[in-house]
């Protein structure tokens, strides 16, 4: 019934609409010309009213399409560095659930640390939190990350991968760690877990309670240089990527995309190999 009303008011709503404002534009000349309607309507202010009406009918278009571009505003773009409002807000919900797809998700992982250690004792009505976090698989050969050799060509480094996988692995294990005493009570249970995906870190993703999701793409040949008299290494920068979100509260086009892009994950997930750091939290 709802969806048959709204198909109803989107067909027949600017017909309607366009009939009352001329209705009132021709009412409003009548009754400033001719005077017993004029008299009857008790007032002279009609051509005033008229005029205005008319100018309602011309911009009735131009409004309806402004309305429409606003309702655009959940496909917006959004800074990395602008996640901890997403945390935040996820964290509002009895049943948190967020995924993250990308490099090493370290400006993710800050936000989440901070935020679990600052529910431990008041989880307050939360009831479960799930952290699902897709890295690359940092122990084979890859072109990125990797050093930057002559000519620019990269060049597999297997210590550079060495470093951020352990730098992954810690990740993993504090916010493993914080889940466990999380889960120690009988209120509630947490889970976080890592797994690899095979490839280069192109796409960044988060996903937050299924509802949000944002997307955006690395810059693959952004380089980082750890010591003055070292190497140059092809080491993309997740906050500075910007990123697209969709959400359930936009349009069907943005909910659309939102139903892809969990299935998207949830197929990477279920084909990818599980980390070896941990065994999951959940006793």
């Amino acid at each position: 019934m709802g969806e048959r009303l709204k198909r109803f008011q989107a067909r027949y709503e600017p017909m309607i609409t366009r009939a009352l404002l001329l209705g009132i534009f021709g009412t409003g000349l009548l009754a400033q010309f001719v005077k017993p309607v004029g008299d009857a309507m008790a007032g002279k202010t009609f051509l005033g009213g008229a005029l205005l009406s008319l100018v309602g009918y011309v911009l009735y278009d131009t409004l309806k399409d402004l309305a429409a571009s606003l309702r655009l505003a959940p496909r917006a773009q959004v800074k990395s560095q602008e996640l901890g409002r997403f945390v935040t807000e996820a964290f509002e919900a009895q049943v948190v659930e967020i995924s993250f797809l990308g490099y090493t998700g370290e400006t993710l992982y800050n936000e989440l640390y901070h935020r679990l250690e600052a529910m431990h004792g008041s989880p307050g009505p939360i009831k479960e939190v799930r952290i699902r976090f897709l890295v690359p698989d940092f122990r084979r050969p890859m072109t990125v990350p990797s050093r930057v050799g002559p000519q620019g060509s990269p060049v597999d480094d297997e210590e550079f991968r060495r470093g951020l996988e352990v730098q992954c692995m810690g990740y993993a294990r504090r916010l493993t760690a914080l889940a466990h005493r999380l889960t120690g009570g009988d209120r509630m249970t947490a889970e976080c877990e890592y797994r690899f995906y095979p490839g280069i870190p192109r796409d960044k993703i988060c996903i937050f309670n299924r509802e949000l999701v944002l997307h955006g793409l690395y810059d693959l040949a952004a380089r980082t240089i750890e010591s003055s008299s070292g190497p140059e290494y092809y080491d993309p920068k997740g906050y500075q990527t910007d990123l697209t979100f969709w959400s359930s509260d936009g349009t069907d086009e943005a909910k659309t995309a939102l139903a892809t892009w969990n299935k998207h994950f949830d197929d990477l997930w279920d084909l990818a190999e599980r980390s070896h750091w941990h065994q999951g939290t959940t006793p």
